[in-house]
């Protein structure tokens, strides 16, 4: 049987011809009653006598088809480079269609410059390209070559393969990929040890998916009500849950909490999680994410264009929720707790008006100058519930300032903490995970920002538009107390448009395993 190559352009072409009305492809995978896909990795190299060297599941898988699929990529030459990947038919039996990727040069390790791990991160982008490769030709139970690192081939196909399209006519919705990792050319030992690192990298990759399903649902669906029964859906089984009413706000006196829930006829709803997976004495790691189901920017109303985008204003809360549920199904020896405030910032009659002022939990009083510099407001209330548990640390994640997006883009999430011992380990898991933080100042200079008040202790914004991002971070850090504390601006990474070749287009749940895997490293030290 001849080897047929899906190239680009050659793939376009062939899956419009037929025969007898069925498309070529089919014929390889439906005539044998056949229909899974295969992802191989080759590492592309600079030699001009051999631009690639195969994978060990791609030597396995040459020698069971008699050396035709090296024999096939030798025809590519030098053109298949890093990034490239070629759609194959006819090569087995077993596996009608295989995609074959270009990883990348073998044995890339940690770019200091880049403060990633670029081997890794090449795994990730390859597969990824893999899958949806596989999936636009109709395969949806793909084996894939775990390229030597099977976690992060888990990570590349599970993000990849994600599509939030539930309120799509059915005829334009893609049925879910069963993906698995091949193992059939692995002893007993290596396939127990790379499967374990394929359902690590698995749970870390459906973690962040989850947020960014969250992040994804329209407002009018997903109401802190709807949020916080999902969350409750999603994490009853690992986690104590127990969703707060208005009322119990108002017991404990969030004054700034309440104040943006005030513009909208959705009830508030503040949602605390706890996880225990460490010994029952040991103090837990709070988590507090941003909630604000939709912001119109209450009085201080936002302008039309891309308003739409801020039903993922809770992406903050959506990533503490997915790090939770990668955390319990890791089981890591840690205790958690998470506080997550959620309500509408919306105009009306009853809304925050600018210039009002509010008193938080703390007691401390805020003027509140701009309606829309609401999530800071929320903030101030769960930090300052966060503190009365005593932990060990707070971490909040929050999509708080277009300023952030103008300072570091979508490369990386900015960062502002107390403690640098955190910091180095939070660091640390960024470039494992590629999804990189950069540490922001917490000078004093912007508090003095903050504190230049003309009718209360604190202004919810600063006396200029220098600084934004720093600013808000030092508002927040007014109610930490002594606590160590680390801040994650994501407004930059809240969305993807082709940055990140592995998560596609929409909204893209960063950095939720970063923060699964600086929770593990903290664990790991601390145990």
């Amino acid at each position: 049987m001849p080897v047929c190559i899906f190239t680009k352009v050659n793939y376009l072409r062939l899956r419009h011809i037929y025969y007898k009305s069925v498309p070529v492809y089919r014929l390889f995978s439906t005539s044998r009653g056949n229909n899974k896909g295969l992802i191989l990795g080759v590492y592309g190299e600079e030699s001009k006598e051999n631009s690639f060297l195969l994978s060990k599941a791609s030597q396995a898988f040459d020698e069971k088809c008699n050396g035709q699929l090296s024999k096939t990529l030798g025809l590519f030459g030098n053109s298949f480079k890093k990034g490239k990947s070629h759609l194959l038919f006819g090569l087995h039996d077993e596996f009608p269609l295989v995609s074959v990727v270009n990883v990348g040069k073998k044995g890339q390790g940690f770019n200091e410059h880049e403060e990633l791990d670029e081997g890794r991160e090449n795994v990730r982008a390859a597969v990824a390209k893999g899958v949806l490769q596989l999936r636009s030709a109709d395969q949806y139970e793909v084996l894939v070559d775990p390229c030597g690192d099977a976690m992060a081939a888990a990570e590349g196909c599970h993000l990849s393969e994600h599509k939030y399209d539930e309120l799509k006519p059915a005829d334009k919705r893609k049925p879910p990929m069963q993906l698995s990792c091949f193992t059939e050319n692995l002893n007993a030992d290596e396939r127990t040890e790379v499967e374990a690192a394929w359902q690590l990298g698995a749970t870390y990759a459906m973690s962040q998916n989850f947020a960014r399903l969250l992040m994804e649902m329209p407002a009018n669906l997903l109401t802190p009500t709807r949020f916080a029964e999902m969350v409750t859906e999603k994490l009853q089984e690992l986690c104590e849950v127990v969703v707060r009413d208005q009322s119990w706000a108002e017991s404990k006196k969030m004054g700034a909490f309440l104040s943006v829930s005030h513009g909208s006829m959705e009830p508030l709803r503040f949602v605390e999680v706890s996880y225990n997976g460490g010994e029952e004495s040991a103090a837990p790691i709070a988590l507090v994410g941003k909630g604000i189901t939709f912001d119109a920017g209450g009085i201080s109303l936002k302008p039309p264009a891309d308003m739409d985008k801020m039903r993922a204003d809770m992406g903050g809360a959506a990533c503490v929720v997915g790090t939770l549920f990668g955390a319990a199904k890791l089981q890591l020896p840690i205790n958690l707790k998470a506080f997550i405030p959620l309500c509408e910032n919306m105009p009306s009659g009853t809304a925050t008006k600018p210039g009002d002022v509010v008193t938080a939990m703390n007691g401390k009083t805020i003027q509140v100058d701009n309606t829309d510099a609401e999530g800071r407001l929320i903030l101030a209330d769960a930090l300052s519930y966060a503190c009365t548990f005593n932990p060990q640390f707070i971490l909040d994640m929050a999509t708080l300032t277009g300023a952030m997006i103008i300072a570091l883009g979508s490369a990386a999430a900015g960062t502002f903490t107390n403690s640098s011992e955190l910091w180095k380990l939070l660091h640390k898991a960024g470039g494992q995970t590629g999804d990189r933080l950069w540490r922001m100042p917490l000078f004093q200079h912007y508090t003095e920002n903050m504190t230049s008040c003309q009718l209360a202790a604190l202004n919810n914004i600063g006396n200029s538009r220098a600084g934004g991002s720093c600013t808000a971070a030092a508002f927040l850090k007014e109610f930490v107390g002594e606590n160590q504390w680390i801040h994650i601006d994501i407004a930059g990474v809240m969305m993807n448009k082709d940055e990140v070749p592995y998560l596609g287009t929409g909204m893209a749940g960063r950095p939720t395993r970063t923060v699964i895997e600086f929770l593990k490293l903290f664990s790991a030290k601390e145990n």
